[in-house]
């Protein structure tokens, strides 16, 4: 059965007794401070024959001194190891165990000249590697009362000692005293982790990347950090110094966060030195947590290093942004204070943790709360924004709809006025024959099919306008528009150019079939007679231009040019006539 197994079997005992205790009532003897009557001395104990400590032994009392507390005796001057001694007092226990927070860096206990406790080891010269920083649980024999209890402390940290809060108690009340500190942490936590999930997911679709990314990485530090240093995670994994890795690389990650969204905020003033801050923190927790990792340094020694460098950068990144925090929105100020009210219970925390300040527990996990209250109350708030702005949406959207149909239809109006036939003869306008002539040049090129081309003019047209009037001018045009559209198939297109003008397109036929079809018409037209108020307008004849694809041109969009130049021959030629391109 591995390490593992075994401490989450006990775990699972321990939760079963105090289930009990809680059901059964108190235990005999109330929890126990031991802030009393503890004394140290400087140096390592020689170790007799037996194993036994020199020092446990009763003839070794002169050197010993009274100390208020456990840990960082005075005079230090860089000594790395100390013993401190208690002795027990009495009580109606059951099941009696020592609580101790924390210690710095590794210890045994012995009680009686018996070694009953060890954290860490111990190498012949007294030193030792760091192995984390669980909080201990030390079982007691029935018979402890009044008997001295010894440390054995080695540390090459700033610290060295116990640290915290030492009680005495029943085994199954400390479980119970773990979870219920550890439960505020423990929400908080899951809070924060769920927290980075969303913004992780929203940095990935939204187009405000780099706020949620940074914000994602806040939480994420900050609900790992605070996981990793509740004591209920003991319970879950007994890896102590895993736990102590996962809160560096947390707490070493909370200045990368602040920073990328500070560059982000004020990216037009000062970014190169705020980048140059997250990006020397990113380059620290790197570098310090590989260190560690590789044994090169005790994970122990980065700490310090780090409150170090974080209360510089702090320092620096308030004196760059001081003067620009009016121009932030309401929601950022929101985040930047709950930033702010971390940042300071952080400090307050890193200064318990060097004895600046006296023990205590501070709630780091109110500012991660405050934080995460922060990101979901503007969440709130700009899920309502969306929702007023969508119905304010929704109804501009009605209204434009209805004015862009209304539009519409006034547009399909004037589409339908501005129709492709000419409103005199009835026949096709120019603008329908310059979108067919397109299409049907395509299809001609593609097919490889001729393509004929006819104009027609009007001779004289302009002296039955001056002799007779305009409306007998407008009668001739329909008249000639009507033999026309009469006179040729129902594949050709016949098309009022313009004025006298009218030109017809004959897919599929030559120059020969065009001038043949072409001469015909004005055989018909010469034997019409056009009249206008009972008076007869004379005789009425055209002249006919025509060109053929691919007989005259390689591109047949080039017809009408061509169909005009021979019509201007026909006119020169005498008029009445039918020429093609030559």
């Amino acid at each position: 059965m591995s390490r593992v197994t075994r401490w989450l079997g006990g775990a699972l005992v321990l939760l079963l007794a105090g289930l009990g205790t809680l059901a059964a009532g108190p235990a005999q003897a109330e929890p126990r401070d031991l802030d009393q009557g503890w004394e140290y001395r400087w140096g390592d104990s020689p170790f007799l024959a037996d194993g036994t400590p020199a020092w446990t032994m009763p003839d070794h009392d002169t050197a010993w001194r009274p100390i208020a507390f456990p840990s960082n005796p005075p005079n230090r001057n860089g000594r790395r190891h100390a013993w401190f001694r208690i002795t027990l007092p009495d009580g109606e226990w059951r099941d009696p165990v020592l609580y101790v927070y924390s210690i710095d860096l590794i210890a045994e206990t012995y009680l009686g000249g018996e070694r009953i406790y060890r954290h860490g080891s111990f190498a012949p010269d007294g030193s030792g590697p760091f192995v984390g920083w669980p909080w201990h649980m030390i079982e007691l024999p029935e018979d402890f009362a009044g008997r001295t209890l010894h440390f054995r402390v080695y540390s090459d940290y700033t610290d060295i000692g116990l640290w915290g809060e030492v009680k005495l108690m029943e085994r199954a009340e400390l479980f119970g005293f773990i979870l219920r500190h550890s439960a505020a942490d423990l929400v908080v936590s899951a809070l924060c982790l769920l927290l980075a999930l969303l913004a992780g997911a929203f940095s990935l679709f939204q187009a405000n990347r780099r706020n949620f990314a940074a914000i994602a990485l806040f939480a994420l530090a900050a609900g790992v950090m605070i996981l990793a240093e509740t004591q209920a995670s003991q319970l879950l994994i007994n890896a102590p110094l895993l736990w102590d890795f996962l809160a560096a690389g947390g707490y070493f990650a909370l200045p990368v966060a602040i920073g990328l969204l500070l560059e982000h905020w004020f990216a037009d003033h000062r970014p190169r030195l705020i980048r140059g801050i997250w990006q020397g923190h990113l380059g620290y927790l790197v570098l310090a947590l590989g260190a560690a990792a590789a044994g090169w340094v005790n994970l122990s020694i980065t700490f310090p290093v780090f409150d170090g460098l974080l209360v510089v950068s702090l320092t620096i990144l308030l004196a760059a942004i001081a003067p620009r925090l009016r121009r932030l929105d309401p929601v950022q100020r929101a985040i930047l204070a709950s930033y702010a009210i971390f940042g300071a219970l952080l400090l307050v925390d890193m200064l318990v943790a060097h004895g600046l300040l006296p023990w205590g527990r501070v709630p780091v996990s109110i500012g991660a709360l405050a934080f995460a209250l922060a990101i979901v109350g503007i969440s709130l708030h700009a899920y309502a924004r969306t929702q007023r702005d969508l119905k304010r949406l929704n109804q501009h959207l009605e209204q434009e709809v209805a004015q862009r149909t209304r539009q519409l239809q006034t547009l399909v109006e004037r589409l339908e006025t501005y129709s492709y036939t000419d409103p005199l003869t009835g026949l096709h306008n120019r603008r329908y024959f310059d979108e067919l002539l397109v299409h049907e040049a395509t299809r001609a090129q593609r097919e490889d099919a001729p393509l004929a081309l006819l104009i027609f003019d009007i001779d004289h047209f302009k002296a039955i306008n001056d002799r007779h009037g305009h409306e007998a001018g407008d009668r001739v045009l329909a008249g000639v528009a009507g033999t026309l559209a009469s006179h040729f198939r129902d594949a050709d297109v016949v098309c009022r150019l313009g004025g006298e003008e009218f030109v017809v397109l004959l897919p599929g036929a030559d120059a020969a079939n065009a001038r043949s079809r072409g001469e015909s018409l004005m055989n018909t037209l010469g034997g019409t007679v056009f009249w206008h108020h009972d008076r007869m307008l004379g005789p009425v004849t055209v002249s006919c231009g025509i060109a053929a694809y691919p007989e005259h041109v390689q591109e047949p969009l080039a017809l009408v040019g061509l169909a005009d130049q021979a019509l201007y021959a026909a006119k020169q030629g005498g008029r009445n006539r039918a020429e093609v391109y030559a």
